[in-house]
C-alpha cells in the first residue's frame, strides 16, 4: 500500500481510538472503581477508592470524576485521565447519591440519616447549604435548565421540588412507594421517577406537577416482589426510557411519547443504574449480584456483551 494511505488509515485508526469513550464504575464491595474500554469490551484496570462508593458523575469538561464514598462521608474527587484523588468535598453524612448543576458549579447531595440535601460549592469545595427534605432521601436530579433540583425521598414516598435559586421547596409531589431515582428529560418539560416498592414509573409535567403518566412494569414469569425499578435514563429526543429493574434482571424499554413499554431486556443479576455512551448508541447497565456490566446496543434494543468488573457494581459514568 502507498505510504500516503497508509498514513491517513492509521490517522482514522488513531482517531477512532482517542474518541472511544472509557466506563467508570464504582464497586460497593471492592471499595473500588473498575475502569472499562467498552468498545474492546473488557477491564481495563480496577482503582482503590475509598469505602463502599456508589453514587458516580463525571465533571462537564470530563476532567473529573467525583464518587460518594458513603462509609468515608465524603465525595472524593478524582482526575479521570491519572486516577489519582485530587480533592474531597464536605458531604455531609453517608453521602449514596449526587447531582450536579448544568453548569459545574454545584453539587446536591442526599444525606439519608439527616433527612437533608447538602449544597456543595464546587469551586470552593464548600458546603454552602442544608434542605430539609423527607426521610431517607436518596434519589436526587437537576433539570437541564438548572430550574429545580428534585430530591426523592424513600419513606414519605414523595418527590420535593426545590428552587435552585432560594434553595427553598417549591412543592411537593406524592408518588407511589419507595422513590428511588428522579431524572429529568433533556427539554426539562418532564420528570421520570421510579417507586421500588409499586414496581412503577411516574411521568410528571414539570410546569404542573401534575402526573401524565403511571406506569405498572409486569414481567410475565416474574413475581411482582422481584420487580423494583431503580435507575432511568432518558434519550436525547425523549423517543426512548430506559428502567433498571432490580432484582427483575431487565431494562424495560419504554416508548417515551406513547408511554408503553415495548420491550424488557434481560441482562446481570440485580441491574442498579444506567449510562449512555456519549453517542447514545449503546447504554452501560450496572448488575450488582452477578458483578458484572451489560452492554446494550440501543439501535436494535439487544443486549451484546457482559463485562466482569468485579464486586457489586453499582454507580457508572461515562467519560467522552
Amino acid at each position: 500500500m502507498h505510504p500516503i494511505k497508509m498514513a491517513g488509515m492509521a490517522a482514522i485508526l488513531f482517531t477512532t481510538v482517542a474518541q472511544a469513550e472509557t466506563v467508570f464504575v464504582t464497586l460497593e464491595k471492592d471499595n473500588a472503581i473498575a475502569v472499562l474500554d467498552p468498545v474492546e469490551g473488557k477491564l481495563v484496570k480496577t482503582v482503590p477508592v475509598g469505602q463502599r462508593p456508589r453514587g458516580i458523575a463525571i465533571s462537564k469538561d470530563g476532567k473529573t470524576l467525583f464518587v460518594a464514598t458513603s462509609d468515608d462521608n465524603t465525595i472524593r474527587m478524582i482526575d479521570s485521565e491519572t486516577l489519582k484523588e485530587i480533592g474531597k468535598l464536605p458531604s455531609g453524612e453517608d453521602p449514596e447519591t449526587f447531582a450536579l448543576s448544568p453548569d459545574g458549579k454545584f453539587m446536591y447531595v442526599s444525606n439519608e440519616d439527616d433527612a437533608e440535601v447538602t449544597v456543595i460549592d464546587i469551586a470552593a469545595k464548600k458546603a454552602v447549604g442544608k434542605i430539609k427534605v423527607g426521610v431517607e432521601p436518596e434519589g436526587i436530579t437537576v433539570s437541564p435548565d438548572n430550574k429545580w433540583t428534585i430530591s426523592a425521598s424513600e419513606t414519605t414516598n414523595m418527590l420535593h421540588w426545590i428552587d435552585t435559586n432560594s434553595r427553598q421547596i417549591a412543592d411537593n409531589t406524592l408518588v407511589d412507594p419507595r422513590p428511588r431515582a428522579v431524572t429529568f428529560t433533556d427539554d426539562s418539560q418532564q420528570l421520570w421517577a421510579t417507586s421500588e416498592m409499586a414496581g412503577t414509573l411516574t411521568i410528571i409535567d414539570a410546569a404542573s406537577k401534575q402526573i401524565v403518566q403511571n406506569i405498572k412494569l409486569d414481567v410475565q414469569g416474574v413475581s411482582s416482589d422481584q420487580i423494583q425499578p431503580v435507575g432511568i435514563a432518558v434519550d436525547k429526543e425523549r423517543r426512548y426510557g430506559y428502567v433498571a429493574m432490580g432484582p427483575a434482571n431487565r431494562v424495560a424499554v419504554i416508548n417515551a411519547q406513547t408511554y408503553k413499554v415495548e420491550k424488557f431486556l434481560l441482562v446481570g443479576q440485580r441491574v442498579w443504574n444506567l449510562a449512555f455512551s456519549p453517542d447514545q448508541k449503546r447504554l452501560y447497565t450496572t448488575n450488582g449480584v452477578s458483578n458484572d456490566v451489560s452492554i446494550i446496543d440501543l439501535e436494535n434494543h439487544k443486549v451484546t456483551k457482559s463485562v466482569a468488573v468485579g464486586r457489586y457494581p453499582w454507580g457508572v459514568a461515562v467519560k467522552p
